[in-house]
């Protein structure tokens, strides 16, 4: 088979720098393996989903990811130069943002006091510095409309929200604040289906925005929704990296139930036919 040349002039498409990139990543706790070997590509305008059960890994990655803690082999890029974090702060100004599942909101504290937790905008100055709070509200709700969310009242403690109400709000902070890349921890772990699908649907405006997003979860069927890339982990190692062109829903959830160990214990479990004692009449 032949190949026409390509056009006089004509120059390949530049690769794209993933935002955040992973090459084989490993991670110790003494002589506990937490990962080992890892690879992961984040892009703008791509959502990359990391899926494994409990123990595969998950925190791990994230604590990495969120310059909680440093990674013990393998490279971290962001933007292409080789990283190291030392802090979460150090995370945020490098445009990483972090949600955890938690969320780690003050629930009596109003809607607009948490979106603007730990940055409050201060206007006057010397003795009459104060907080300015007719900014926060209005853009609070400026953000949050801009993401599809029309919450009337801002002034509502964010603990009368529901939980995926109070992660929507978390990814429009994230956004507002200027984040590249936004990590998910298992944002509807906790959610019936359909707060889910209103979670989902902000993961992708994030997507939609510009945003690389690494979507932690177990769920494959929320993860084949919205996802452009796939790693799977099992006890701390890579058991597959797929991208969305190259694996079905059927086989992403085959390979996260254990793929052919599930096919094993298919087997094991399947009644044995029972045995012919005869007995017949004589």
């Amino acid at each position: 088979m032949t190949t026409e040349a390509a056009p006089e002039g004509a120059t390949a498409a530049p690769e794209r720098t993933p935002l955040v990139e992973l090459d084989g990543v490993s991670k110790y706790y003494g002589n506990i393996r937490a990962l080992e070997g890892v690879s992961l590509e984040v892009h703008a305008g791509e959502i990359s989903c990391v899926l494994g059960d409990n123990g595969a890994g998950k925190s791990t990655l994230i604590k990495i990811i969120a310059g909680l803690h440093q990674h013990d082999a393998g490279t971290f890029r962001i933007e292409g130069e080789e990283a190291r974090l030392a802090s979460p702060r150090e995370a945020l100004d490098r445009g990483i943002a972090t949600v955890y599942q938690d969320l780690a909101v003050v629930p009596l504290m109003p809607v607009w006091r948490n979106f603007f937790l730990g940055s409050e905008p201060t206007k006057g100055a010397g003795p009459f510095k104060r907080l300015d709070v007719d900014a926060m509200r209005r853009t609070t709700h400026a953000e949050l409309l801009r993401m599809g969310i029309d919450l009337r009242d801002v002034d509502q403690p964010i603990g009368t929200l529901s939980g995926g109400e109070r992660q929507c709000v978390a990814i429009a902070r994230a956004v507002y604040f200027g984040a590249k890349v936004l990590v998910l921890d298992e944002p509807t772990a906790a959610l019936g289906v359909k707060q889910s699908g209103v979670v989902l649907k902000y993961v992708a405006a994030a997507r939609d925005a510009g945003l690389g997003v690494v979507l932690i979860t177990h769920n494959p069927h929320h993860a084949y929704l919205v996802g452009d890339r796939f790693v799977l982990l099992k006890r701390g190692a890579m058991s597959g990296a797929h991208t969305r062109a190259e694996i079905t829903l059927d086989e992403l959830t085959r390979q996260m139930a254990g793929g052919s160990e599930l096919d094993d214990l298919r087997h094991e479990l399947e009644r044995a036919p029972e045995p012919d004692l005869g007995g017949g009449a004589p």
